[in-house]
């Protein structure tokens, strides 16, 4: 299986957010969530980016704004990156655009049950176990089924 890009994805999901006008590391975070519905990436996550992007010359500090954070805007190299990248820009805000509809759908709520399972799995009896096998084959055939367009909403 390909492993995915999200890291990849994440810094030109900034470097776009960017190019549209400066912003400090919060604001990117915040940013990111409202657009994408993501949840809001950790300034452990964010502030790596952007000091990657910097060491780049995509972005730079292009002052400071209240409360003396760096505010960050897109360089012309950055501009030209995002135009030499177009197609894997596309495909950033494209995933970014699948998990927002995901988690809407109710995905998020689905892998934090599925962490919880997969975290309590030792702590199980054979019942609980049991229970849980029929649950997951029952409700990914339901899934392949709604998949393959043969179940519709409403229906049995």
């Amino acid at each position: 299986m390909e492993k995915p890009k999200f890291r990849g994805h994440l810094k030109l999901l900034v470097l776009k957010l960017l190019e549209e006008g400066p912003l400090h590391g919060y604001g990117v975070m915040a940013e990111l969530e409202k657009r994408y519905g993501m949840p809001q990436p950790s300034p452990g996550a964010i502030y790596p980016i952007l000091a990657s992007l910097k060491r780049s010359g995509l972005i730079e500090v292009a002052g400071e704004g209240k409360r003396e954070k760096k505010l960050y805007r897109i360089t012309e190299k950055g501009r030209e990156y995002l135009k030499e990248h177009e197609y894997e820009v596309n495909e950033a805000i494209e995933t970014a655009e699948r998990f927002r509809e995901f988690a809407r759908l109710g995905g998020r709520e689905l892998a934090e049950v599925l962490k919880e399972t997969f975290n309590s799995i030792n702590e199980l009896g054979e019942e609980q176990r049991r229970a849980l096998a029929k649950e997951f084959a029952e409700f990914t055939k339901r899934v392949r089924l709604i998949l393959l367009g043969e179940i519709k909403e409403g229906t049995e």
